[in-house]
């Protein structure tokens, strides 16, 4: 059944790890007829938890998608990870939905993740309402969490309703806004409302309470606060549109309240995000560029405009490769062509589903506004756009965050490398985040990402889904090594042995570079002292001879090579003696143009409470770290620091013991700087 645009609600249930998002999101799905039985988290039976380390742990890893209808609307709902190290998942979630339910813990409040789901909501302006969950819970306080979401995350909450009973005693709540009192029925688990009169002992705080909501709502709107003042009767749908409407501008966070594993009060949140929460006709076009020029055009959110949609992730699973897709504009229709103007290819789409979690229902289109998942593109990768050929547009890409961890896999058996290599490179599709790469040096494989849970449970996938038996090891940072001052060097090589010999003869010059330039070969023969056709061979054994430095057998860079002089034999010389000679050079000019290691640093970003800058900023200057700059955004601090790469190894755990995981970091890769002598004393006699 196809509903109109104002009907449909793009959502993500968001929060910090153990808030309840995912007992949220099955409540949502048992009410909604979606599923016909309760699937519990702790008994590893969730509908969105379907792999197998999410059973185990109890914990969200891959956010599913999930479509349901609530009073004629269709609800897309994303529930996505908690922890930190899978925080590329809510990003890439964030970017495509229009709002956002924030699961707050009634016990824990405003918990680590939280904080940092909370900037990424900012940070991609994402409307949100609160739901205050596990108010069954001892120690529970609604008021509490609302006045700490306003004080720690500027949210302006405002209570939409009132809990009756506290801990084992929550009953139901009241609806500031309607003056009603809701209980659920316990023998079908809640899925009957039931609506009572407010109980005298409760009337004048709820009314203290509606005060305050309705004074906030005519903020929010010129007409109704002079309503207000002039003491007139504000109407419950003014209300509501009042708030919408600030939910909408991101002004105001209306906060509700329940406990999704004790089935009350999830009906009266799935209501809220009918009401409150914006349909894709209520949020601004979405803007791309046009390929190959700077013109940003808009798209409007109508399946009359040309077609745009953007992956925002692919799943590879049994049956082949799924890709998340957010139509913005235009119908995507099962069968035709799209155009991926990110790569510059065409493709069939042969398939279109609905997902529901690890179910999925075949549709003939997905139309503006919709979420799916296209079945069968070949060269797609998240984050990129699919349009209609006639009106090329690319949008906005996903914010991928720089890996920050990294380790080495080998597979146990020998023969098992291509099978690594195939199952990482599937990896790394479904997961941007995930990197992988071969270093010839070490002959090891090294994956990076975004902690050490995120690697643990690639290795652990490895062997569960890839069948690959895979040991983790150490990781090696990459050092590199290069010279100081200008230094004339002589490669000569001559070998007499029975018959034709060997003989190359070189002089060469070489420079120090600036830093990242790499390598440089200038030819300044003249009078040919060395015959043209050996210049090649010169340069391609100064590059083989760069692969291996002198002082720990690391690459050679940022060098000049300026070859002017050299002699040859007309019998014996060939390309063979010319490559050794320019290698003989090149190590000569290592010995004695000071040679030093590089190191690469990392651009290292921190966001921390307040509290926690003092030792964060010691944390940093002991791991040689260079502050360059502090600024304070949305309440928190945040610092620009370059930190060498080994020195940043187990960081994140250091960090968040620090600030007891308030804190979190990004990292990229900044330059390659000289190594301290001190330093690189250590390294090499570690070597």
């Amino acid at each position: 059944m196809a509903v109109s645009l104002d009907r449909v609600r793009n959502i993500g249930i968001a929060a910090h790890i153990d808030a309840g998002k995912t007992t949220v999101t099955e409540r949502i799905l048992f009410y909604t007829g979606l599923s016909h039985k309760i699937g519990e988290v702790h008994e590893g039976a969730a509908v969105t938890d379907w792999m197998e380390q999410e059973k185990e742990r109890g914990i969200t890893i891959q956010s599913a998608a999930v479509t349901c209808t609530w009073k004629n609307h269709q609800i897309n709902i994303i529930d996505t990870p908690g922890h930190v190290d899978f925080t590329i998942e809510v990003g890439r979630s964030l970017r495509v939905l229009d709002g956002v339910v924030a699961v707050f813990c009634g016990v824990g409040g405003v918990q680590p993740q939280t904080e940092t789901v909370w900037r990424q909501a900012n940070r991609y302006r994402v409307p949100r309402i609160m739901f205050v969950n596990k108010l069954d819970r001892v120690g529970a306080d609604f008021f509490k969490v609302v006045k700490e979401a306003n004080a720690k995350l500027h949210a302006n909450a405002v209570p939409m309703q009132m809990p009756v009973g506290e801990s084992e005693n929550f009953r139901g709540v009241i609806d500031l806004l309607t003056r009603t009192y809701m209980t659920f029925a316990e023998g079908d688990h809640g899925s009957t409302v039931q609506v009572h009169e407010i109980p005298d002992e409760l009337k004048g705080k709820a009314e203290e309470l509606r005060t305050h909501l309705v004074e906030k709502a005519c903020e929010l709107d010129d007409h109704l606060a002079e309503k207000f003042l002039n003491e007139e009767e504000i109407s419950v749908d003014e209300i509501r549109a009042a708030i919408r409407k600030g939910v909408i501008e991101r002004r105001i966070t209306p906060a509700f309240c329940g406990a999704a594993f004790k089935d009350k009060a999830v009906q009266p949140l799935l209501d809220a995000v009918v009401d409150y929460l914006p349909s894709p006709a209520d949020i601004p076009p979405v803007t791309g560029e046009i390929p190959g020029t700077e013109v940003v055009e808009e798209r409007k959110s109508l399946p009359t405009e040309p077609l745009a949609g953007l992956v925002f992730k692919i799943a590879t699973d049994p049956f082949g490769t799924l890709c998340f897709v957010r139509v913005y504009s235009g119908v995507l229709r099962s069968g035709s062509y799209v155009y991926n103007s990110t790569k510059g290819s065409k493709e069939r789409v042969s398939r279109l589903v609905r997902l529901h979690a690890n179910k999925r229902e075949e549709v003939a289109e997905l139309a503006a506004g919709d979420i799916g998942a296209i079945v069968g593109l070949k060269d797609i990768a998240t984050g990129d756009t699919i349009c209609d050929e006639s009106r090329k547009i690319v949008l906005e890409k996903i914010d991928v965050p720089a890996a920050v961890i990294s380790t080495s896999v080998e597979p146990k058996n020998k023969t098992d490398y291509e099978k690594l290599t195939i199952a990482l490179r599937k990896m790394t599709q479904e997961d941007p985040s995930l990197r992988f790469t071969f270093d010839r040096e070490t002959g090891q494989t090294v994956i990076s990402g975004m902690g050490e849970l995120h690697l643990e449970i690639v290795v652990d996938r490895l062997r569960r889904e890839h069948k690959v038996e895979a040991t983790q090891g150490k990781l090696q940072v990459a050092f590199k090594e290069t010279i100081q001052k200008p230094v004339q060097a002589e490669g000569k090589f001559i070998k007499q042995s029975g018959g034709r010999g060997q003989y190359g003869h070189v002089w060469i010059k070489f420079e120090p570079l600036e830093r990242g330039k790499g390598f440089e070969f200038v030819d300044e023969i003249v009078g040919g002292s060395i015959p043209r056709e050996f210049i090649p061979a010169v340069q391609k054994g100064l590059l083989d001879a760069l692969n291996n430095g002198i002082l720990g057998g690391y690459p050679v860079v940022d060098v000049c090579a300026r070859l002017y002089d050299g002699s040859y034999h007309d019998v014996d010389s060939s390309e063979m003696a010319f490559q050794v000679a320019a290698s003989l050079a090149l190590k000569e000019a290592m010995r004695n143009g000071d040679s030093c290691l590089l190191e690469p640093i990392m651009k290292v970003e921190v966001e921390t409470p307040d509290e926690y800058l003092g030792d964060v900023l010691g944390d940093l200057n002991s791991r040689r770290g260079q502050i360059m700059g502090m600024e304070e955004s949305h309440g928190v601090q945040v610092i620009h620091a370059k930190v060498p790469l080994s020195e940043m190894f187990g960081y994140s755990t250091q960090l968040r013991s620090m600030t007891k995981g308030r804190a979190t970091y990004t990292m990229e890769f900044d330059s390659y700087q000289k190594v301290p002598k001190g330093t690189q004393e250590l390294i090499l006699s570690a070597k």
